[in-house]
């Protein structure tokens, strides 16, 4: 898959015939994956294609089994993104549960170069968190605590977004609520990766589709 950018400057991210295996099992690849400003990547595919695992190696959480990955047209061997480049938002959300949106979302802040892209509490606000930002995660709802993972999203100063199924857990509202921060985050300039089981995906933003193979 390969979506152009709209100039001459060089994708965002781009990937040529990147590949994994565990042992001698082929799990996805070879392939290419390109990804501008302003552009949204969904990977598609069931349990076992590989989906999560892109994302890690994306990520510089796993070293692929073949291929490289460049960022701003640079390969970059072994692949690993400068911090603050990337922001993950995984099946665990990271949250520490003692700790509330608010302290959490500093550390994330903290983590990533300590430049906040949108204040703490506009940001907790922004996903519906109005009046919940003092109390411990571990009293939150799994809706509430995937807002607050989504908020930190938005306090990253992060160019691309890898995001793990980002509909999970959440009601119709959350679901549109993921389609307007995609669209914050490519309207300051960023990207999104995001994967799916193809029930889902940003119905009002335009995407590339990158379906894996593997096991139903």
């Amino acid at each position: 898959m390969t979506a152009e950018s709209a100039d001459d400057r060089p994708p965002l991210i781009a990937s040529t015939r990147l590949a994994f295996a565990r042992g001698n099992e082929p799990i996805f690849g070879p392939i290419d994956l390109s990804l501008g400003s302003g552009q949204v990547a969904v990977i598609e595919g069931g349990n076992g294609s590989g989906k999560t695992t892109l994302l890690r190696i994306l990520a510089g959480l796993l070293e692929p089994t073949a291929g490289t990955i460049a960022w701003r047209g640079e390969v970059r061997e072994p692949w690993r993104p400068i911090a603050g480049d990337i922001a993950l938002l995984a099946h665990q959300l990271g949250l520490k549960s003692d700790l509330t949106p608010t302290e959490n979302l500093a550390l994330v802040v903290g983590l990533s170069g300590g430049r906040a892209a949108m204040p703490i509490r506009a940001a907790l606000a922004a996903v519906g968190l109005e009046g919940f930002e003092d109390l411990p995660i571990r009293r939150q709802s799994a809706g509430q605590r995937k807002r607050a993972a989504l908020a930190g999203l938005l306090v990253t100063t992060a160019s691309l977004w890898l995001l793990d199924e980002p509909y999970a857990n959440l009601d119709h509202d959350g679901h549109d609520l993921v389609d307007r921060l995609i669209g914050m985050q490519l309207r300051r300039g960023g990207a999104v990766v995001m994967t799916s089981h193809g029930h889902f995906a940003p119905v009002a933003l335009p995407f590339e589709r990158l379906t894996l193979g593997g096991a139903a």
